[in-house]
């Protein structure tokens, strides 16, 4: 069979309802389970590199897209003294690529859950069992058995579906560092994008389009560390003295609002494809922020999966998936986690010869290293 068949996406983040509305859009018939009981995610921002624009174009949202974040105009890496250490040439960057655009989480699932049929999501449905038979697969959940023709695992690091296909895979592993994340109010005055980078930590800004700005701050920390003050009064004692704007920017963070998340990647996969079951996203390959690629992938994850589906056999597209995608994803977890590395370095003779090195390497070079991550295209 190709063309069109049934399929349930288990997990409603970015990958998953991006896979939903590609199979729709190629004729499937689609059902979505996601064990929350709303579809969403708040308190974050989220960057859509030129390759993954490409995809939401290829779903037919990228303008959506464009309309509701803020291209970015202007980023770089700063050192502990403020100091630009690299200034990335957007403009250049646009017109060799395509634009990087930032969005708050909540209007990218607004405009990937608005262009799917309510009836296609069921929310508060908790996956509980996954089986291969023949030439199908049945998924039962706390609402009963939903049968398909391919299954889709697209939810998350601590996926179910590769938990009951894959019991042998290595869990995830914790990069060594943590992460809080927040929404300023309103700033009243303008920020670039930039990272800080010190020793062991660093602290990145992010304008949006509604004069607000997302903020993350990184530090290494034993994992599972937290803090009885609140998580934001560790953000503001590690980084409230650090240089404008990041200080002005915190003094308009709601505390309650700050998220607080260890970091972790997946070892690779031998492959993403069992019988007519495919892992999508982080299910597959999530990786460390650093490469700003996490959501990105899923997008390309989703589109590929999609086109294989509408012009293969499922068994040939599926090998066709895991051939196309599985190559390219872990090459960018092993790169991310090289990335925040480097990042993290928190003793101080090699902080300094790091950003040496940032500081006198062209900036020709850095465009030159996103050529293999950014001129991704999607199938034809």
């Amino acid at each position: 069979m190709n063309g069109s068949g049934k399929a349930v996406v288990v997990g409603g983040g970015i990958g998953g309802l991006a896979t939903a509305i590609a199979l729709i859009r190629r004729g499937w018939q689609v059902e979505v389970l996601e064990r929350a009981a709303e579809f969403g995610e708040a308190g974050s921002g989220i960057s859509l590199w030129a390759n993954g624009i490409r995809a939401m174009d290829a779903l037919g949202l990228g303008d959506a897209v464009r309309a509701a974040g803020l291209v970015e105009t202007e980023g770089g890496i700063r050192d502990r003294a403020g100091r630009w250490l690299s200034k990335t040439d957007t403009g250049e960057l646009a017109r060799r690529y395509g634009p990087l655009v930032a969005i708050r989480r909540t209007d990218l699932f607004a405009i990937l859950s608005g262009a799917l049929p309510g009836e296609v999501l069921r929310p508060g449905v908790t996956v509980t069992g996954i089986e291969n038979a023949g030439d199908g697969v049945a998924v039962t959940h706390t609402s009963g058995v939903s049968e398909a023709d391919v299954v889709v695992g697209a939810d998350g690091i601590h996926s179910v579906v590769r938990a009951a296909l894959w019991p042998d895979a290595q869990g995830p592993r914790y990069a060594g560092y943590t992460a809080w994340r927040m929404i300023t109010g309103p700033l009243g005055f303008s920020v670039s994008g930039s990272e800080t980078w010190g020793r062991g930590e660093r602290f990145g800004v992010v304008p949006l389009r509604d004069g607000c700005a997302y903020l993350f701050g990184v530090a290494d920390a034993p994992e599972g560390d937290r803090h009885p003050d609140g998580e934001f009064a560790e953000v503001r004692r590690r980084f409230a003295n650090w240089p404008a704007p990041i200080p002005e920017a915190l003094a308009q963070v709601d505390p309650a609002t700050v998220l607080h998340h260890d970091l972790y990647d997946l070892p690779p996969l031998d492959t993403y494809v069992r019988g007519r079951v495919a892992l999508l996203g982080d299910a597959a390959h999530a990786m460390t922020p650093n490469l700003g690629q996490g959501a990105n992938q899923a997008l390309e994850d989703a589109v590929t999966l999609a086109a294989v589906l509408t012009e293969h056999p499922v068994g040939e597209a599926l090998d066709a998936y895991d051939r196309l995608r599985r190559p390219r994803t872990t090459a960018m977890v092993r790169r991310s986690r090289m990335i925040g590395a480097v990042a993290q370095l928190s003793w101080l003779p090699a902080t300094v010869l790091r950003d040496t090195v940032i500081r006198l390497s062209p900036r020709s070079a850095m465009l030159r290293s996103l050529d293999s991550v950014l001129t991704w295209e999607p199938p034809a």
